[in-house]
């Protein structure tokens, strides 16, 4: 990554999702924060020795801040590293990565959250902040002590793909996190309930002769949190919900004024369950891809502001645990690289304006995590994106910078390519010419 440089973007479709401004203007940076904003056509008066960006025809954001991916280190480096993920995150826009606590060892003691730390300094291009594990192994028994882990530099609690069976350990969570106003989340998926499901309930798994996950795996999940969440006041943060009926829920508790939050994954946003297809399990996720109807409530839960985040949901996996059968295939899918232009098609379809896009994909999420990024203001990082939003391209997997390969977006077209990304005034990535 380049050395931080004084410059100013000049003539690009500025997007605040703060504020929900967008509008043609210029922005100027200096010493790795945002020195100024002007919006207009008028070119500002720049200081003499600042390097001037083109930006006309492009749209200049913030970064986006993705709260879900898992980056491989430490112990699963041969499926991702917080190198290469890192450059896929800067590829895709990405600025900020909340990484997953469940690696091995997993992020439940303050030396792992130090390892990763000195090697996201050494090796990440981009902002990779740790989420610890919510229970001592993941094993869902014991909780970790929030206070250490928060002092080491946590910033999030969750058990990573894992949800927390225990209602008495959860409470006990909710009750130790509250007093600490720390973010619990939660991957919403009863393992009962699911059983041996490996797609979405319905006719099509039955036609596939696939067993099915109900909705119910989620919905019971979710409702146990919320209420739990009622009765002691945690700051609660359901990581992805995937249908109508969690979204009713989610719904209902912030009309209560809870301090409940929720997620949906790009491709829970982006796909359903017919783009399984011929058993392609690079579409075995985790929640699975649900009917057409729940896609577009998750479209609609969005541009409502009910859904507070879009997640990449980046789980990287080898080639071994994907290439078998689709019911023994393992769960999980890249993400970071695409989520940008996949939830392009929102845009471009009409459904959501793009400042409210946005918001889900960075300022929501940072104010959730407690960042200073997300918006274009003086005096916050100059963390941003410059993109072509209505550029096309075809996704081709051999040219994705994660070491993975296994993208449910593999041969889409989508649009919205990026030209550049900058973290602290950096350069963290730039697009090749042509």
């Amino acid at each position: 990554m380049s050395e931080a440089r004084d410059i100013a973007i000049l003539g690009a479709t500025l997007v605040d999702p703060a504020s929900g401004r967008e509008e043609r203007g210029s922005v100027l940076v200096r010493d790795g924060a945002i020195a100024s904003v002007a919006w207009g056509e008028a070119a500002p008066a720049l200081p003499e020795g600042v390097e001037r960006i083109e930006g006309r025809g492009l749209v200049l954001a913030p970064g986006l801040v993705d709260m879900r991916a898992f980056l491989g280190e430490p112990g699963a480096e041969f499926r991702e590293t917080l190198g290469t993920g890192s450059q896929a995150a800067a590829a895709g826009g990405v600025t900020t990565v909340l990484c997953r606590p469940d690696t091995d060892p997993p992020i439940d003691d303050p030396s792992v959250i130090d390892f990763i730390k000195r090697r996201a300094r050494d090796k990440a291009i981009v902002n990779v902040l740790p989420a610890a594990a919510l229970t001592k192994g993941l094993a869902g028994k014991e909780i970790t002590e929030f206070g250490l882990l928060l002092e080491a530099g946590a910033v999030a609690f969750s058990d990573g793909a894992k949800a927390v069976r225990n209602p008495q350990v959860m409470r006990r969570a909710m009750i130790y996190g509250r007093d600490f106003d720390a973010l619990l989340i939660n991957h919403v998926e009863d393992p009962e309930l699911r059983g041996d499901g490996v797609m979405n309930l319905g006719e099509f798994a039955s036609r596939k002769g696939l067993p099915g996950i109900p909705v119910e795996a989620e919905t019971v999940m979710l409702e146990r949190d919320i209420r739990l969440a009622r009765a002691t006041g945690a700051r609660y943060h359901a990581a992805m919900i995937s249908c109508s009926d969690s979204l009713a829920l989610i719904r209902r508790a912030k009309a209560d004024g809870l301090g409940v939050t929720c997620g949906v994954s790009i491709n829970n946003l982006c796909l359903n369950e017919n783009d399984v297809g011929e058993y392609r399990t690079f579409c075995k996720v985790s929640p699975p891809l649900r009917h057409e109807d729940e896609r577009l409530a998750m479209v609609e839960g969005v541009a409502e502001g009910l859904i507070d985040v879009i997640v990449s949901d980046h789980d990287p996996q080898d080639v071994e645990t994907k290439r078998q059968p689709f019911s023994e295939c393992a769960d999980g899918a890249l993400g970071i690289e695409t989520m940008l232009s996949a939830a392009q098609r929102l845009v471009q379809a009409g459904q959501i304006g793009l400042p409210q896009l946005l918001a889900a994909l960075s300022a929501r999420p940072a104010a959730l995590i407690g960042l200073s990024a997300g918006r274009l203001a003086i005096g916050a990082p100059a963390d941003l994106v410059l993109f072509d939003p209505e550029a096309p391209f075809v996704v081709d997997k051999r040219k994705l910078k994660s070491r993975a390969k296994n993208s449910p977006f593999d041969e889409a077209r989508l649009e919205g390519i990026v030209a550049a990304t900058f973290v602290g005034g950096r350069v963290a990535y730039e697009a090749e010419p042509g």
